[in-house]
């Protein structure tokens, strides 16, 4: 076995040209193994096996710079740069991060796991280099689907005013997350089929020189060709035509739900537990994705001008092919470009259609000049759908999806609903399509599905910033008039907490009432200052905790004599945490805020 033996790239370059098949399939294997156990990015990384290799064989990393984008295509690069038990020893798993990170590796030159970068990135290094008068060449690494990104294009741009050497490798497996979406993939599609000779070619336009390789998963040809252009004295790309999902059957016949998978049977394929697929569709909607796309889909069925929008994540939403197929034009998906996402809504709106757009929290601050001019300062009746906001979303650094509040909540105008439950979030989903005084966004819960039957919505809408009542002080339920002593504002997937922490107060005598906010932005004024008469007021939050819902209540009390104890996330960048340790450490636990609030009584 070849790869349980490389400790460096110079291991790689060492060896036979004879050996480097066997190393490929070694690789492979290893993805696809290490991958079942945890679920990971399994097509894109099987089918940049050879590019990697031969990456490391005709470069000398880290002198030599390589920067991957987005980091869905660095585990061959791990592998191949000391890491590789964490691919083949289970027990290891833990000791790296599924992307790009310089605090594991020498060989990883930033933390990356947001796409469009790596040009950019890679223009600066060089243009760095050549200030200092250095001899290191600098390769980008970047796939089709993340040159639909905007910030690919400005790279791109700069890149040819560079005038000295920089190499960026196109892999072009003819895939984003989904199919491709956008007018340069037929110039793409025009270059694979003439092999580069097309006319009709992006990088020659915009001043690269350029190359193409239709041999993307044979080594000794991505070699060779790289060889070529190691010591170019310009910007040039090298556009590699590669397979997504190369080696592993089920992710061949199926590109995108096996993008990213949860663990899964190496030898079937069969699947452990559901992941981000967008072929698998419950025969009763299961979670808030199949419940989203069922309920646009019959929205539009109702109603020509609602068009759901997604930025190449569509079964984020619950848009999986067989229902993107069924909503016709009425579903657009933008591409890897979430900017454009924003402002395309924008102009949707103030042409009269009702736009949804679904986002992952973690991509949401990629927008935040569109929202704050574009949508907001327009008040343009849009739709937005924030997905994964939640300590419990993904846990790694480059994706944490818990600054949301902070940030829609600096946009002047926009509502930002937090649904405690499916009857709530659907409720809120059908009055925002409505709603036409401005933009409306909703924190989809990031917990699985909760049914609340007895939930008591407003038959007026959700204009007014009106809390929910779940509970009132005393023991004689919810009609109770007792004053309360404590009020709990509990935000969305918090509920179930602040119903256990209600109960334990209680139990020790105190007079406690329940709410649920409803907004994460934008509650009641009145309401608020209403809760003055208090003796405590405890808010419970998803999110991070500056700028966030809480310290907003606690600003709205500061001149009222009333003790505000504010629990959320911490400020900061947590890599690969256990949520329920970290909330712990936030004392976020029933034990830690009733001992907090009894404390508060007795001052």
């Amino acid at each position: 076995m070849y790869l349980e033996h490389i400790g460096s790239p110079a291991d790689v370059r060492a060896l036979p040209a004879s050996a480097i098949p066997a190393l490929c399939a070694e690789i492979r294997s290893a993805i696809i193994e290490s991958s079942a156990r945890v679920g990971g990015h399994v097509g894109p990384n099987l089918g940049v096996v050879e590019l990697t290799v031969a990456l490391h064989r005709v470069f000398d990393s880290p002198t030599d710079k390589l920067i991957f984008d987005v980091s869905h295509q660095t585990y061959a690069h791990k592998m191949l740069t000391g890491r590789a038990q964490a691919f083949l020893d289970p027990a290891l798993m833990g000791s790296v991060s599924g992307f790009s990170s310089p605090r594991e590796s020498e060989h990883d030159h930033f933390a990356m796991g947001h796409t469009s970068t790596s040009v950019s990135l890679a223009v600066g290094l060089a243009k760095a280099r050549d200030l200092a008068g250095g001899t290191n060449r600098v390769v980008a690494v970047i796939g089709d689907g993340s040159l639909s990104g905007g910030l690919a294009f400005e790279g791109l741009d700069n890149a040819a005013e560079l005038g000295s050497g920089l190499i960026i490798v196109v892999n072009d497996n003819e895939w984003s997350i989904s199919e491709d979406h956008g007018g340069i993939y037929g110039g793409l599609s025009r270059l694979r089929k003439s092999r580069g000779t097309s006319p009709d070619n992006l990088f020659r336009a915009m001043g690269l020189d350029y190359r193409y390789l239709e041999e993307g998963n044979d080594e000794a040809a991505v070699e060779a060709a790289l060889l070529e252009l190691r010591d170019t004295s310009r910007p040039v790309v090298l556009h590699v035509h590669t397979t997504k999902g190369l080696g592993f059957a089920p992710a061949l016949a199926d590109e995108e739900s096996w993008h990213h998978v949860g663990p899964f049977d190496p030898k079937t394929g069969e699947r452990r537990g559901r992941g981000h697929s967008g072929g698998i569709v419950a025969t009763e909607p299961a979670t808030y994705a199949d419940i989203t796309g069922e309920h646009l889909l019959a929205c539009m069925r109702r109603d020509r001008s609602v068009v759901a929008i997604s930025s190449a994540t569509p079964y984020m939403m619950g848009f999986t092919p067989e229902r993107r197929r069924a909503a016709g034009t009425q579903f657009v998906d933008v591409g890897i470009a979430e900017e454009h996402a924003v402002t395309f809504a924008t102009g949707l709106a103030a042409g009269g259609a009702k736009p949804v757009w679904g986002v992952y929290g973690t991509f949401l601050q990629r927008t935040y000049d569109q929202l704050w001019h574009d949508l907001c300062l327009n008040a343009q009746p849009a739709t937005i759908l924030v997905f994964g906001s939640s300590a419990f979303g993904t846990t790694d650094a480059t994706h944490l999806g818990f600054y949301d509040i902070a940030m829609l909540g600096d946009m002047p105008g926009l509502t930002y609903l937090a649904p405690t439950c499916r009857e709530e979030y659907l409720a809120m989903l059908d009055w925002a399509i409505d709603w036409r005084e401005g933009p409306v966004a909703i924190r989809v819960p990031g917990a699985g599905v909760v049914s609340r039957p007895g939930v008591r919505l407003p038959e007026a809408g959700f204009a007014d910033g009106a809390p929910e009542i779940v509970r009132k002080a005393g023991a004689d339920g919810p009609d109770a008039t007792t004053t309360p002593e404590v009020t709990i504002l509990a935000l969305s997937s918090f509920l179930p907490l602040g119903e256990q922490v209600a109960d334990e107060l209680a139990g020790r005598g105190v007079a406690v009432e329940l709410v649920n906010p409803r907004y994460a932005c934008g509650l009641s004024e009145v309401y608020v200052q209403g809760l003055s008469g208090r003796r405590v007021v405890v808010t419970l939050e998803d999110g991070v905790l500056e700028g966030g819902f809480g310290e907003r209540v606690s600003r709205q009390l500061g001149t009222a004599d009333v003790r505000v104890r504010c629990y959320g996330l911490p400020h900061g960048f947590p890599d690969r945490y256990e949520p329920e340790e970290l909330l712990a450490s936030c004392g976020l636990t029933v034990p830690a805020i009733s001992r907090d609030v009894m404390e508060l009584l007795s001052r």
